[in-house]
């Protein structure tokens, strides 16, 4: 048995017959010392957010991650490694990365072995196991294991691209994609085949690719998927096609003008224009021909 009792500024949950901790109440699931405790814990239940982001408006159960937060806009890193120069504006962020140092992996899964040094990535670890999709998409039901991953696919329904390329107009809805353009100016290919040394921008390209070696054949309908945003093709000509639209790539050039496209069809009706503008100036030749 306890009780609750109220002085000038604080609540205290004090216990009778000179109690000092929980050892004899093991029916009392949760108790706690100082009443903030409490109401920061009915939070989970209620799901109040009662602090919340100037900047952003993002909001949080507690004012200790509220303020974590905020350092995301103000910049301020206040804790640094002592082996290297990196600085963090968490403390976790510090514990993880001191880890990369000392090789620690704490973080075990249970049904691989496999350890990790930060606990969220053996979570999104095990859900290979599991097959949980916990993130679900409010447009069109796809669920996804990592919230990264929701977050980059609704950009496909709100039309967002905030990566933009530094060398031409090209923007993308994934960081990804971004890097995958930005080899298309600077030709680089660091995906090669370790059977006939060939080279490629994207590694989708790659595994693609070495199934010519290998024969490996779908087994069924849907097997070519697009690495960027899952989507299914039954023909793998189709999925090449889709591919470029994430990656910004136009490989057909009209010998013409330069102008280049996506797609080999763009290029075709794109020749046409030349033709039309050709064509009259042909016809006015062979007239005066003919009149001579």
């Amino acid at each position: 048995m306890f009780f609750l009792i109220t002085v000038p500024t604080v609540e205290w949950v004090l216990f009778s017959q000179g109690e000092k901790s929980l050892s004899n109440f093991p029916s009392v699931e949760r108790c706690f010392i100082v009443l903030d405790n409490l109401k920061r814990h009915e939070r989970i239940h209620t799901g109040e957010k009662p602090f919340q982001c100037s900047h952003c408006g993002n909001s949080f159960t507690q004012r200790g991650h509220l303020k974590e937060h905020e350092r995301i806009h103000t910049g301020v890193k206040p804790y640094h490694c002592s082996q290297c120069k990196n600085r963090f504006s968490r403390v976790g962020d510090l514990k993880a990365h001191e880890r990369t140092h000392t090789g620690e992996k704490p973080f075990q899964c249970s049904q691989c072995r496999k350890s990790f040094t930060v606990l969220a990535n053996l979570k999104r670890h095990e859900r290979i196991h599991t097959g949980e999709k916990p993130f679900q998409c409010s447009h069109c039901g796809n669920s996804f294991t990592q919230r990264g991953h929701l977050k980059e696919h609704e950009r496909i329904h709100t039309g967002v691209k905030p990566y933009h390329c530094s060398q031409c107009k090209n923007r993308f809805s994934r960081v990804g994609d971004l890097k995958a353009h930005e080899r298309t100016h600077t030709g680089e290919k660091p995906f090669q085949c370790s059977q006939c040394r060939k080279s490629f921008t994207v590694l989708a390209t790659l595994k693609r690719h070495e199934r010519k070696h290998t024969a490996e054949k779908p087994s069924t309908k849907d097997t070519y998927h697009c690495s960027h945003c899952g989507m299914s093709f039954i023909q793998l000509g189709s999925l090449n096609e889709h591919e470029l639209t994430h990656t910004g790539e136009k490989p057909f050039q009209c010998s013409q003008c330069g102008k280049s496209f996506t797609w080999l069809r763009s290029l075709k009706e794109h020749k046409r224009t030349h033709t039309i503008k050709v064509q009259p100036l042909l016809s006015l030749f062979w007239n005066r021909q003919d009149s001579s």
